[in-house]
């Protein structure tokens, strides 16, 4: 599957917008509350209604978490007439450049209940992607919590949105079959450098593990970073993140070690390499930096912006992070170096 664009209409922070998408790593680049985290999530719940058991409105419902479950609130607030604005989701995509562009559209308004969207193209959609792998990988970190969570989660003692529970399910299922493939060896071993170790899941105590050398230890006693970095080296284990697999990383850069920018870097490239589409939202200017400058022939790479102007969010996408518009990265890191040069100057 390859997601070629979506197109959002009076939906959360978005007036209106249509983005086009690479084929390998798009990266969205922008201060908080514009919506970069909302696409990630449709775009995720696209890719689960491939699913004929997974309803995608609902999907969205659950991912975005809107009070009391209803879509309605989804809607733009503050701009035009309540009851009469329309919220219209449009996400495209195709299995590879030979294959015609299927859309998955959905339109709801004020007066829908619950997550009753008007939904079309769900079937074709289902037909033409229904083997597809999407994996939601968010911002903090989750599987030193999996012990009883989903239990928990249906019997409302804690909330958490769907890409918590969906990721520790990935996490858990061991789908390879035989021998790891010598592209998936040079991956793992790259991450083992990192987290010092294997993941290991005790499927009895419904807990993960660090092992090193003979011995194990318990998840939640590594530090965040480390744990991001070992969910990451279980998807590549248990064959997740394979050939026309959709991967979604909210702000993979948190708590890492900046050592591992780079290595992250490299790792995402080599899953493009082999087939996997991915999506980031970043703040840091070191990992957008490092994917401009390990760019090579082979690889293939999308930089978005999203900026607030008052209610209206404005966005750019260029192939190269420095020649997009409104980089609020590139911005701060300015902003900061004047800084630094007029204190320097004083000083001197």
């Amino acid at each position: 599957m390859n997601i070629s664009g979506i197109k959002l209409e009076n939906f959360t922070v978005f007036k209106d917008v249509e983005l086009k998408f690479d084929k390998g790593i798009n990266v969205f680049i922008g201060e908080n509350g514009t919506g970069k985290t909302h696409i990630l999530k449709v775009l995720y719940s696209a890719c689960q209604s491939s699913n004929p058991k997974i309803s995608f409105s609902n999907k969205i419902v659950r991912t975005l978490y809107p009070d009391d479950y209803k879509i309605s609130r989804l809607i733009t607030r503050g701009i035009g007439n309540r009851g009469t604005n329309i919220a219209r989701i449009r996400v495209s995509a195709r299995n590879d450049v030979q294959c015609p562009v299927k859309n998955l559209t959905m339109e709801f308004n004020h007066k829908t209940k619950k997550w009753d969207a008007v939904i079309k193209g769900e079937e074709g959609w289902e037909n033409e992607f229904r083997n597809t792998s999407s994996i939601y990988i968010p911002a903090k970190e989750i599987l030193s919590n999996s012990y009883n969570l989903a239990a928990a989660i249906e019997k409302d003692n804690v909330r958490f949105d769907d890409t918590y529970i969906d990721i520790i399910n990935s996490a858990k299922v061991d789908v390879t079959v035989g021998r790891n493939s010598k592209e998936r060896d040079t991956r793992l071993k790259a991450i083992e450098e990192i987290i010092g170790g294997k993941v290991s899941y005790d499927k009895e105590r419904d807990e993960f593990y660090m092992k090193v050398a003979n011995s194990k230890r318990e998840f939640n006693l590594e530090a965040e970073g480390i744990r991001k970095m070992a969910l990451l080296w279980q998807l590549v284990k248990n064959g997740t993140l394979e050939k026309g697999a959709v991967l979604f990383w909210d702000e993979p850069e948190a708590n890492i070690n900046p050592a591992y920018i780079s290595i992250i870097v490299e790792l995402l490239y080599t899953l493009q390499r082999d087939g996997v589409q991915i999506f980031v939202s970043t703040h840091d200017y070191m990992l957008a930096k490092y994917f401009e400058t390990r760019k090579k022939e082979d690889t293939s790479i999308l930089f978005h912006s999203f900026r607030k102007d008052g209610n209206i969010v404005e966005y750019s996408s260029a192939s190269r992070f420095a020649d997009l518009k409104n980089n609020l990265i590139i911005e701060s890191f300015d902003n900061l170096l004047s800084e630094i040069y007029k204190q320097e100057n004083n000083y001197g």
